[in-house]
């Protein structure tokens, strides 16, 4: 009894020195973890080093996270040398739907998938509306956050200044 309690204890305090480093790191990409349709675990860790990484945090359910995703599939071929992690907290269900209905497993450079419960991510940027980016250089340095209007337009002038 006393062992698992030190062992509950050790992943507790180990849990709050992780979330304290992240949360230290705010301009940083946040080290999220999510579930993709495959069934493996994705980390931030192995996003391509060397290129913008955007983050968009979405609601396959939201018309406005709908209508984002058919914008940025359409200007596709500007987004060729950045990473693109799409996360949300729903059922990896209906990520697996989302990813069938837009073809997104066509491309190599949108990781997409689910942080379930965990909802890091979601309180790390405290996203209050969906959907919700974030612009990051090739450093993983944050650029800008996109959490009232977004606009692909505007996304793509930033990249193209980095």
């Amino acid at each position: 009894m006393k062992h698992n309690f030190f062992r509950y204890f050790l992943l507790s305090v180990a849990m709050l020195l992780v979330s304290s480093i992240a949360y230290s790191q705010h301009n940083k990409v946040p080290p999220f973890q999510m579930i993709q349709v495959n069934g493996k675990v994705f980390l931030a860790g192995n996003l391509p080093m060397g290129e913008p990484i955007v983050i968009i945090y979405f609601s396959p359910d939201c018309e406005d996270c709908q209508q984002l995703t058919k914008e940025l599939l359409n200007r596709i071929k500007e987004f060729n040398n950045t990473s693109i992690a799409m996360i949300t907290n729903l059922s990896i269900d209906k990520v697996k739907h989302f990813v069938t209905e837009f073809h997104l497993d066509n491309y190599s450079n949108i990781f997409i998938g689910t942080e379930g419960n965990s909802f890091f991510v979601g309180n790390y940027y405290k996203i209050g509306k969906l959907p919700f980016m974030a612009l990051y250089n090739k450093n993983g340095d944050l650029i800008k956050i996109y959490d009232k209007e977004i606009s692909i337009e505007d996304l793509i002038i930033n990249l193209k200044k980095l």
